[in-house]
């Protein structure tokens, strides 16, 4: 008899077990699935800060700031409704909006998804209050680009933007991912490998309802390693102001090594547009007729003007075509061919020193036909013409040296002696850049070497410019040097010189102006030199697109060279 108790009791209770199994396997099997496949590892994601760039002098030029994204974990539908809903009243965006950035963000259920980015510090605290009833809402906090300047030395810096196809077809081997933040222009663009940020994460293993239980496993961020310019801030400022809003650029270098220490280029633009993504002032800046986002310094070819004859003397001289005691007569114009070629002035008797000083066309087309546009185009390629400078920023162009060969073999024509005239004051289809031309400066002003210019100093406090140097020796003759440096010196001091307006300076100050006529508008407007003349430390290009002549670009270095005095930096 308890035999059969004992086996009846023990069959209820099997029966019992039975029927709660079925009921938690079967009867309630969506639910527990639903609850065992939240229960799982959960990778949040923790950025890093992309590195600063800072001057010469350590001051920061591109900073971060912390701002604040809002992401969501729900993976239910009413989890998730919910908190779009308090996300979308904290906010004041509309739900439908935040809906729209979650299927644009999904990627995987164990990642967060991003619904806003770049909320203020009151809206995080009051979304952060909020965690304990909607645990799915995750506050993550993340370092952007700051400009503390606006657009000061926005074409050196650059910009940062998604990453398009293009960079990532060429960069997936290197560790960069669709969606990635990278650098467009400038130093953003060229160290961007040594700028950007690695990005760490945190796992953590998450209960049904989203909340912390353990973490698991931490990768800490790597901030990216901080660049240091060549660039003096406050010198930079000045070229910028005194530039203004003309179009054109103003190059600052030391002569001697290469070292930028201003490079601006007009009109500008402010990089923190792209940070923000403000649609209507990107659309300004892309559809602006200006080319504002061209670094106009090193990526403009524009035909030189008279900045060029330097060459054509040097050219001359070191090939005896013309000697220290050679002059011609300018009686305002001359006859070349069949044609008429004007000088802008009437200078009588001029010698290589009085030609340089009132720039006069007759001297030089005259010692340009007795070279012969070969040899113009032989030495050009000498003073580094025809080929980028190699200056550490991308999209240098190289600018383009005609020569009688290239007329017959892309134009079918022949070249001609009225050609060559308007090669040696630098016309026709010769074309040049800024930075090119503050380097010939250079080359007057270190008494004879081309220098290669460049703008890292260091990166993570580590100098590199070690490698950016190699002054190669043109050879000049120290005679020749000292003449054409005398003629640059008579171009200011000289009251009848094209740059007398720089005469009254604290610092005695040498160079060449420039008048480049073009097929459109005003002629382009140069001037370019060194200061101070004894003791050379910095050489300019002040470069001013259709700004009338060569007087106006005068006037910007007058203002430039003025307050740097002013502040004590030359």
């Amino acid at each position: 008899m308890r035999i059969k108790i004992s086996t009846f009791f023990l069959g209820v209770l099997f029966l019992l077990l039975f029927c709660g199994l079925f009921n938690l396997q079967v009867l309630q099997y969506d639910k527990f699935s639903r609850l065992s496949r939240k229960n799982h590892i959960r990778l949040l994601a923790q950025p890093g800060a992309r590195g600063r760039i800072l001057d010469r002098n350590n001051q920061v030029i591109i900073d971060n700031y912390l701002t604040f994204d809002v992401m969501v974990l729900a993976e239910e539908k009413e989890e998730l409704d919910q908190a779009i809903s308090i996300i979308a009243r904290t906010l004041g965006i509309s739900p439908a909006e935040l809906k729209k950035a979650y299927r644009k963000n999904y990627s995987a259920p164990f990642i967060p998804v991003t619904l806003a980015k770049n909320i203020d510090i009151k809206k995080a605290v009051a979304l952060e209050e909020l965690k304990m009833d909607y645990p799915g809402v995750v506050i993550q906090q993340r370092p952007v680009r700051s400009y503390p300047y606006g657009k000061l030395a926005c074409h050196v810096a650059g910009y940062l933007s998604e990453i398009d196809q293009w960079r990532l077809s060429k960069l997936q081997d290197y560790g960069y991912n669709p969606k990635d933040i990278v650098g467009y222009g400038g130093v953003e663009e060229k160290y961007d490998y040594y700028l950007r940020e690695e990005e760490g994460a945190l796992s953590v293993e998450v209960d049904h309802r989203g909340r912390f239980v353990r973490t698991l496993g931490f990768k800490p961020a790597k901030n990216g390693k901080d660049i240091q310019l060549t660039l003096d801030l406050a010198i930079q400022k000045i070229a910028e102001s005194s530039l203004g809003e003309r179009k054109g650029s103003v190059v600052i270098m030391d002569p001697a090594s290469g070292e930028i220490f201003a490079l601006a280029s007009s009109p500008g633009y402010n990089p923190e547009v792209f940070v923000k993504k403000t649609g209507s002032s990107l659309a300004d800046i892309f559809a602006n007729s200006h080319s504002v986002l061209m670094n106009r310094a090193i990526s403009g070819a524009y035909a030189p003007g008279s900045v060029f004859k330097l060459v054509v003397a040097e050219a001359a001289l070191d090939t005896s075509k013309i000697n220290l005691g050679t002059s011609f007569y300018c009686p305002g114009g001359m006859l070349v061919g069949n044609r008429y070629f004007k000088c802008w002035d009437t200078h009588n008797q001029q010698d290589l020193i009085q030609a340089i000083a009132h720039s006069c066309d007759v001297f030089f087309y005259h010692t340009g036909i007795l070279l012969g546009a070969p040899l113009i185009h032989d030495y050009s390629l000498k003073f580094g013409f025809s080929k980028p400078t190699g200056i550490d920023l991308p999209y240098e162009v190289s600018g383009f040296v005609p020569h009688p060969r290239w007329k017959k073999a892309s134009r079918s024509q022949i070249w001609y002696d009225g050609d060559t005239a308007n090669f040696s004051i630098g016309q026709g289809d010769l074309l040049t850049t800024p930075i090119q031309i503050v380097r010939m400066a250079s080359v007057f002003a270190n008494r004879g070497f081309l220098v290669n210019p460049y703008i890292v100093k260091s990166i993570a406090g580590q100098d590199i410019t070690a490698y950016q140097k190699g002054n190669k020796s043109l050879g000049i003759k120290e005679r020749f040097l000292n003449a054409i440096r005398q003629g640059e010196l008579k171009v200011v001091a000289d009251p009848q010189g094209t740059a007398s307006v720089l005469a009254g300076l604290s610092v005695a100050v040498a160079g060449k102006t420039g008048t480049a006529q073009v097929t459109r508008g005003q002629p382009h407007g140069w001037f370019s030199g060194f200061f101070p003349f004894d003791h050379p430390k910095f050489a300019i290009c002040v470069f001013l697109e259709n700004g009338g002549s060569g007087y106006g670009a005068c006037m910007v270095a007058k203002q430039i060279i003025e307050e740097m005095s002013k502040q004590g930096l030359v």
